[in-house]
């Protein structure tokens, strides 16, 4: 169930027995010279997708703009600072909880998200808490990082070794090939790849890591690999979820 496609009389019998929704999000950046400018939002969107059809969860609309300013000296990235994304997350959350949503389940495919994401929870439970929205204090946000998800890793390992990395790796080039087969990029990739550097800005980024890459290469992604990682990440997060929605 798509909220999109929804009607309002339609959310509202939801409603009544189920108050939960499951919104992913991602980021708009680069990936290196194979990978899809969009795999963050790619990913989490179709894994949300899975995991809704999964639980029988409605699924809310992709935040395809992340926390990604040190991609942006690369052409086409597009980022949201913390306190804005800090922002975005918080309007989300007091329309819908006002709307009589409580549970909140980010699938998130962007590992710049993560700390802003955490920061924006405990920014809406306070601002909640002085609402007069009745159900505020019911609500619990949480996020699920479809990359992080045990079996996921593990087959990314099994899969490429030291070779997934840790951006624009195989395994999240592999699911937007098995997503959009039709938009599958192919270009000649350098064997020497730069790793463990830290991440601060934009330009200190490029310097380090001139062609975006991570430790990774993605040549060894396939839209096969793909779908073993989107049906592993489905079910997990689908479990997951389900825990997180049933628990008080």
């Amino acid at each position: 169930m798509l909220l999109h496609l929804m009607t309002w009389p339609e959310v509202e019998e939801y409603l009544q027995t189920n108050t939960g929704i499951i919104i992913p999000i991602g980021s708009t950046e680069q990936h290196g010279p194979t990978g899809l400018i969009g795999t963050d939002a790619i990913c989490a969107e179709a894994i949300a997708k899975g995991v809704g059809e999964a639980t029988q969860t409605v699924v809310g609309p992709t935040i395809n703009v992340g926390m990604a300013l040190h991609h942006t000296a690369f052409p086409g990235s597009m980022s949201l600072r913390p306190s804005t994304l800090i922002q975005v997350i918080l309007d989300y959350l007091t329309s819908l909880t006002a709307a009589g949503f409580t549970r909140y389940f980010f699938i998130n495919g962007h590992g710049g998200n993560i700390a802003t994401l955490k920061a924006a929870f405990s920014e809406s439970y306070y601002h909640l808490s002085h609402l007069n929205i009745p159900q505020a204090t019911q609500v619990r946000a949480k996020v699920g990082n479809w990359f992080m998800c045990r079996a996921v890793y593990q087959k990314a390992k099994e899969l490429y070794g030291d070779q997934e990395g840790s951006h624009a790796t195989p395994s999240e080039v592999a699911v937007t090939q098995f997503v959009y087969p039709e938009s599958i990029k192919n270009a000649s990739l350098s064997p020497d790849v730069n790793s463990g550097y830290p991440i601060y800005g934009a330009s200190d980024f490029r310097s380090h890591y001139p062609d975006g890459r991570m430790g990774s290469n993605p040549a060894l992604a396939t839209p096969e690999h793909g779908e073993q990682l989107y049906n592993l990440a489905v079910k997990e997060l689908s479990e997951s979820y389900l825990k997180f929605a049933q628990a008080d």
